[in-house]
């Protein structure tokens, strides 16, 4: 019966990895299911024990670098967060120069500084953020100003 505890660990350390897709417990899960088939064949506990460990080191060092660099390959990269907000349009609530400003960027109210200097974009004027510097959108005119 102890395939059975073996392959109960092997499903559990499965939906973890699911949860991280980190492909590390995967490679653990696929020990557990090594010590399972010892189990099964009626091997001892200490050769359960050591083909898990065996299993996993081996599937660790050289199966998991070759699945994750397929993994990258793969799957297209999503950004998140404020790299999110790079390239999307925004209204300026009050008068962003270089130094200073606020816009709306996606219904909250930023800190804003114009990416030209010298250049002051009016209130009600559409920018596009060309990039966040800490909590600040550094912003550009969406119609060339005049």
């Amino acid at each position: 019966m102890a395939w059975l505890w073996w392959l109960s660990g092997a499903l559990a350390l499965g939906v973890i990895e699911l949860l991280t897709v980190d492909l590390i417990f995967l490679m653990f899960a696929g020990g557990a299911l090594a010590g399972g088939g010892v189990a099964l064949m009626g091997g001892p506990f200490w050769a359960q024990v050591l083909a898990f460990a065996a299993v996993s080191a081996l599937l660790l060092w050289a199966l998991r670098p070759w699945a994750l660099a397929h993994l990258k390959r793969s799957t297209p990269d999503t950004v998140t967060n404020v790299a999110a907000h790079v390239g999307r349009r925004a209204e300026v609530v009050t008068d962003v120069t270089d130094r200073a400003g606020r816009i709306k960027l996606v219904g909250e109210v930023w800190s804003a500084r114009s990416a030209q200097p010298s250049v002051v974009l009016p209130r009600g004027a559409k920018v596009i953020v060309v990039r966040i510097e800490g909590a600040t959108a550094i912003v550009t005119a969406e119609e060339p100003v005049i």
